[in-house]
């Protein structure tokens, strides 16, 4: 039986994108072997290759002025890639709201002159800042644009002439985005696109240039770009998954479809929530993920039991992070109308039970 995977990452994958790995897994296209054995360099993997990067411009709106760069190592090694190739004066700002956007900005102050823009830690990054101190000098402002772990988003983006970076692993193609307003934009596929190992650059073509000096090869997007990101092997299932899951994200109508289904899921999940005297979402309204939402019961204990209901019940990690405890519900692209409508009705039983 499937579950309702609830998890923030790997997550789960649209079934019938799944249906056709495993009807293609023996056999892709008729070439006798399977995608994970193949050559990268082999004219079946360059299509799906080409095919990928091409359907992720066409539902993005990725113009020419881009470079589309599937990478490997996690969206976190990029924290050390965007110092080393984008510093010129030495200079950039990080907005911490959370604990990826920290890392990144730990990350960053080994290779030059980091400075905080803005953050919300000592509110345990519960909002989204909006007055940012940004120098006029800098580099690049960055910003983690959906919080995985405390449940908060940008809705708008920072009014800012400083060249915008941004982490949108986990809202990538969930909500249309205008590309030209970013000068790059970095995801780790594993949340809303293909299993992990995949990790999407996309970098404005005149941000490319020499990396810093030692900068190594495979951090280089000036090497990855000039490559078709093919200096090396790379992931090459987790590129044919991608590919699969845009096709069907074609199908059902692209990005502005998936938005509405998404806005329609958080809204149930939420209205339910802010009706109820039994779960809280302290998170400040107007900055609230369409991804993750965190919530908790009136006590730990009664998280813990609801955690250990809901799984049997077949609604699977739902626990919170660690840095957040109660429950997280991660509900990407591929989370169902219906499996947000089976956790609302276990989250009114468990109430009743327990309230």
């Amino acid at each position: 039986m499937r579950v309702y995977n609830f998890s923030a990452g790997p997550s789960m994958l649209p079934l019938e994108v799944l249906e056709q790995a495993k009807a293609e897994f023996i056999d892709y296209a008729g070439c006798g072997m399977s995608v994970t054995e193949m050559s990268h360099r082999s004219k079946p993997f360059d299509a799906i290759h080409n095919e990928c990067i091409a359907l992720l411009r066409e539902l993005m709106g990725i113009s020419d002025d881009y470079e589309v760069l599937f990478v490997q190592g996690g969206a976190s090694t990029q924290f050390a890639a965007i110092p080393m190739n984008l510093l010129s004066t030495g200079k950039a700002d990080y907005v911490v709201t959370g604990n990826f956007a920290k890392k990144a900005y730990q990350e960053a102050k080994k290779y030059g002159d980091i400075h905080v823009a803005g953050t919300s830690e000592p509110d345990t990054f519960t909002y989204i800042p909006k007055q940012l101190d940004v120098r006029k000098d800098t580099d690049y402002l960055y910003i983690c644009q959906n919080n995985t772990i405390f449940g908060t988003r940008f809705t708008k983006l920072p009014e800012t002439d400083a060249t915008l970076v941004a982490d949108v692993s986990s809202n990538i193609l969930s909500e249309v985005m205008d590309v030209n307003k970013y000068g790059v934009m970095y995801a780790g596929a594993q949340k809303n696109l293909a299993p992990a190992g995949l990790t999407i650059v996309i970098v404005r073509k005149d941000l490319i240039k020499e990396p810093m000096s030692y900068c190594p090869t495979m951090l280089s997007w000036k090497v990855m770009a000039e490559n078709n990101s093919l200096y090396n092997t790379p992931p090459c299932f987790a590129i044919y998954m991608a590919m699969l899951n845009l096709r069907h994200l074609k199908k059902l109508g692209g990005v502005p479809a998936i938005q509405k289904v998404n806005e329609y899921k958080a809204g149930l999940l939420y209205d339910y929530i802010d009706a109820s005297s039994f779960y809280t979402n302290k998170v400040n309204k107007v900055d609230r993920s369409m991804m993750n939402v965190p919530f908790t019961t009136p006590n730990a204990d009664l998280d813990a039991l609801f955690v250990k209901e809901a799984g049997k019940e077949g609604f699977v990690s739902i626990k919170g992070h660690r840095l957040v405890g109660g429950m997280r519900a991660s509900i990407y692209n591929a989370m169902p109308v219906e499996g947000i409508e089976a956790l609302v009705s276990f989250m009114k039983e468990f109430e009743r039970k327990n309230g």
